[in-house]
């Protein structure tokens, strides 16, 4: 049977014309052309602004803050000192690597939150508190109440007025009549130079007896004829019983807390 085009043709024509009729009656709303409800021209002018440029200064002042916050929170607390020492300990007892950054840094930091503990205590007590429950002014004023307990604390760690009075003139500054006369910007790089004096002043002691055990042994292997063997691999077991029988950590950790008394 011959099949009928024709029909076939006249029926696709029908179906067309009544899909093209239909979508135009139900014709898609005109599109938005800010569909997410963002106005990016009136946003990247506003940022041309006095008040856009405040805020996004603002907002890079806050960044360089967090980036500086962990050097900050370092350089003024007992962390300094605590890893000098041990840095001194395991280059005198020439252990290499071990024990490793990783933990000396560890025991530092917890050293440190044991040290720190009272002090951040007041500062908590004294302006985080009060500036929760909205009695400052602004963040300025909480931030110098804050300020005054770790200025106490570093004002009694620097054993010598000589690193104060070093930036004072540096800074050109009048001689202060008061600590509340010294700015941060002075007492800071004043108490990092008191630190390490007294960090290396613990590591010379430690160097000592470490270094008594180095010269017997190279006494010894030089009497011995054994001039091919390197004196430090025979000292290093003494050193390490040494430190051992003594209790070298208990000693040592007593006396780095001991001496932020």
């Amino acid at each position: 049977m011959t099949p009928n085009y024709r029909g076939l043709a006249a029926l696709a024509c029908v179906f067309w014309f009544a899909g093209a009729a239909w979508a135009q009656d139900q014709a898609l709303p005109p599109a938005d052309p800010n569909p997410t409800g963002l106005d990016l021209l009136g946003t990247v002018q506003k940022f041309g602004e006095p008040e856009g440029i405040s805020t996004t200064l603002a907002v890079f002042f806050l960044l360089t803050i967090l980036t500086l916050a962990p050097a900050f929170l370092v350089m003024t607390t007992s962390f300094t000192r605590i890893i000098v020492v041990f840095g001194f300990l395991r280059q005198a007892m020439a252990t290499q690597q071990s024990p490793p950054n990783q933990v000396l840094i560890g025991l530092a930091l917890f050293i440190t939150f044991f040290i720190m503990a009272p002090t951040y205590k007041e500062v908590n007590e004294r302006a985080l508190q009060p500036y929760i429950r909205g009695e400052f002014a602004d963040l300025a004023e909480a931030t110098n109440a804050a300020l005054g307990p770790i200025r106490d604390f570093m004002f009694k760690q620097i054993r010598n007025e000589r690193d104060l009075a070093l930036f004072v003139e540096i800074a050109k500054m009048e001689r202060p009549k008061t600590r509340d006369d010294i700015p941060f910007t002075v007492l800071a790089p004043a108490y990092m130079i008191s630190e390490l004096r007294i960090a290396f002043q613990i590591g010379f002691v430690i160097y000592i007896p470490f270094l008594i055990i180095d010269m017997v042994v190279a006494s010894t292997l030089m009497a011995m004829g054994m001039m091919m063997l390197p004196p430090v691999f025979v000292s290093l077991p003494f050193k390490i019983i040494l430190f051992v029988l003594v209790d070298g950590w208990y000693l040592l950790v007593r006396s780095l807390v001991q001496s932020f008394g």
